[in-house]
């Protein structure tokens, strides 16, 4: 038998971790001295505490990892499991690290563009979650990219092209009677509207819209409410002579490396 002293040395395992394995039933000792509390290990053990190490290495937590002494049968889709939650956190890791050296080196600022004419097709996105946390803001995204997909690929179908990058706005008026924002995806289109404008399904509108002046910021990484509201203040906070940003127009436009965030710039008109 071996002590708890000489058991941790073998199986590189402090005395307090195999106290609390005991506590949890994932490494009983062979023996415990029921006057002084003494625990008591064989030799054949450190092979059991060697695989209860290496699971909580690989970050299985301690439900995990009875389970998986439990029920052997079950420990393979365990671990396939496990392992597409590690390599999901590494890429949210990975782009949090990304999306932290670009703020960190150079602060998003906001720039003028021009927007020239368009013929643009729209259509009512499904109704998303408010977006309270970060999980409901994913779905949100989740949602919207899926609506945009669809209808650049009806737009397609219906044999106009597809040009520039599609974006999404919020629908003017109130919100939807589930208290819930109501978005519309939108892409600008080449050709002649008469030639496919029929086509299209029901709910989707052609609409021209003139040549216009934006205020736009680019936030890099993937959206978020923070980063939403960022946008608005420092599009707010821009100094723009003799006009007025139009926040309720603002516009979305996802890239591969972060959000632009567009909002009309309104001149004011001079005195007559």
């Amino acid at each position: 038998m071996l002590s708890i002293k000489d058991f941790s040395t073998m199986a590189h395992l402090s005395a307090q971790t195999l106290r609390y394995y005991h506590a949890e039933g994932l490494l009983v000792p062979a023996r415990v001295d029921e006057q002084t509390g003494y625990r008591s290990y064989t030799f054949d053990q450190v092979q059991d505490a060697m695989l209860i190490a290496v699971l909580r290495q690989a970050g299985l937590g301690v439900r995990q990892v009875r389970q998986a002494l439990d029920e052997p049968d079950t420990a393979d889709a365990l671990l396939r499991e496990h392992t597409a939650q590690v390599q999901r956190r590494r890429e949210e890791q990975d782009e949090a690290l990304r999306t932290a050296r670009d703020l960190l080196g150079a602060r998003p600022e906001p720039c003028v563009c021009r927007t020239p004419a368009m013929t643009v097709v729209s259509r009512p996105a499904p109704v998303t979650p408010p977006g309270h946390d970060q999980q409901e803001w994913d779905l949100t995204e989740t949602v919207l990219k899926a609506a945009t997909d669809d209808l650049v690929a009806t737009v397609r179908q219906c044999g106009a092209t597809p040009t520039g990058t599609p974006w999404r706005v919020l629908a003017p008026g109130a919100a939807s009677a589930a208290g819930r924002p109501p978005w519309l995806v939108r892409v600008a289109v080449l050709g002649d509207p008469a030639a496919w404008a029929t086509a299209l399904p029901p709910l989707a509108e052609v609409r021209e819209y003139g040549a216009d002046e934006e205020l736009s910021i680019t936030m890099p990484g993937r959206s978020s409410m923070a980063k939403y509201c960022t946008a608005i203040s420092r599009l707010m906070a821009h100094p723009i002579e003799g006009a007025f940003l139009d926040i309720g127009r603002m516009r979305h436009l996802v890239h591969e490396d972060g959000v632009e965030f567009r909002a009309p710039i309104r001149r004011l008109e001079g005195p007559t």
